[in-house]
């Protein structure tokens, strides 16, 4: 290692993102992202309004190659200076899961380089001390296509899930909210748009789990509240899509604020606020603007720092992963074996029960 810290190579496709990219992390702990090279599927998979996981697989194939010697040509480090390859071995569609865990191998394989098996939400939970160089611990509220989580970071492989959806998953249930009001795919950004020209008050939906002493999340409810409003009032007019869209993110927002709300009270009991500790956002539907001013206030008020990493680093992105793959060989965490198999589901807290073994299994374990 000597001098410069550690430069990671890191892969993920564990969905229907192909990234790779190259991460320099610092002997203090800071971080740069040298290369970020994303290709998204969006438009492969938009005509079946999700995704389709065989398509998924056969597009990763036909791409990673290419976009690992671009993360390389452009981060300006040759392959021989690469100090470990991390990929993402979970959670995720298997068939994509497979094709960058079988390219990381060969290639740390020929260049016999350290291996590491990265859990895909790990990812996402250490993206803040990259771009902000957040000290632990910190509360992460992880909101995506697949995960809906609250997740106490103690430390690099350390973590304690508060909540997590009984139901859908955040982002699962704007797609399913869109998709039943005749929006586009993918959803959040097509519910929100709509939502900006929505009328207050106009339709009333429920606000799930408020006051549940268990920080969990619950979804699916509100979506079958909006069908049937939509029924009630068909045929729907572009107003009453948005007045119902406005109605679905009000009960959103009002819902988080309020699981937030108890999860900082929680951690400012155990932790206190002395060193004003931060609250992290992450996953794809951090993008959504009433979601982060909500998160935004609800942080201030309770003495915390509120931190949202950019937007590409909040959607599937190599550069996490190649990150968090640097914190764990920096933590002197140990390396995975060529033979580590792919997971598609993979808690990041092994210690919490999954909750959502008693419903129907989303695209995203």
């Amino acid at each position: 290692m000597g001098m410069g810290g550690l430069r990671i190579l890191g892969i993920e496709t564990s969905c229907d993102e192909t990234a790779a990219a190259v991460v320099h992390r610092r002997e203090d702990g800071t971080g740069e992202i040298l290369s970020d090279v994303v290709l998204s599927q969006l438009d492969l998979h938009a005509a079946f309004g999700g995704v389709v996981p065989e398509l998924a697989a056969r597009s990763h194939v036909s791409v990673l190659d290419r976009l690992v010697s671009e993360a390389l040509a452009d981060s300006g480090v040759a392959l021989g200076d690469i100090d470990a390859i991390a990929v993402t071995s979970g959670p995720g569609l298997i068939g994509g899961l497979m094709v960058g865990l079988m390219t990381a191998k060969a290639i740390a394989m020929a260049m016999a380089l350290p291996f590491l098996g990265v859990n895909h939400l790990e990812g996402h939970a250490l993206t803040a001390r990259l771009t902000d160089n957040v000290a632990f611990p910190y509360l992460l509220l992880l909101v995506s296509g697949g995960h809906t989580q609250i997740v106490l970071v103690n430390g690099v492989g350390d973590y304690e899930r508060w909540g997590t959806t009984i139901d859908d998953a955040l982002g699962e249930a704007f797609d399913k909210t869109a998709k039943l009001l005749g929006l586009g795919y993918p959803g959040g950004p097509a519910v929100e748009q709509a939502a900006l020209s929505g009328v207050p008050r106009r339709f009333r939906l429920p606000v799930p789990m408020r006051r549940d002493p268990r920080l969990d999340f619950s979804f699916s409810g509100l979506k079958t509240a909006v069908r049937q409003m939509a029924e009630a009032e068909a045929p729907l007019s572009d107003q009453t899509i948005a007045d119902l869209c406005l109605a679905f993110q009000l009960s959103v927002t009002a819902s988080l604020d309020d699981r937030i709300a108890m999860a900082l009270e929680r951690f400012s009991q155990r932790f206190g606020t002395g060193s004003r500790p931060a609250l992290v956002v992450a996953g794809g539907v951090a993008a959504n603007k009433a979601i982060r001013t909500t998160l935004e206030a609800r942080a201030g008020k309770a003495g915390f720092r509120f931190i949202a990493p950019p937007l590409n680093l909040c959607t599937d992105n190599a550069a996490m992963i190649a990150w968090a793959g640097a914190e764990r060989m920096a933590a002197g965490l140990p390396f995975d074996g060529l033979d580590l198999a792919p997971r598609s589901r993979w808690p990041l807290d092994e210690a919490a029960t999954a909750l959502i073994g008693h419903g129907k299994r989303g695209a995203k374990a």
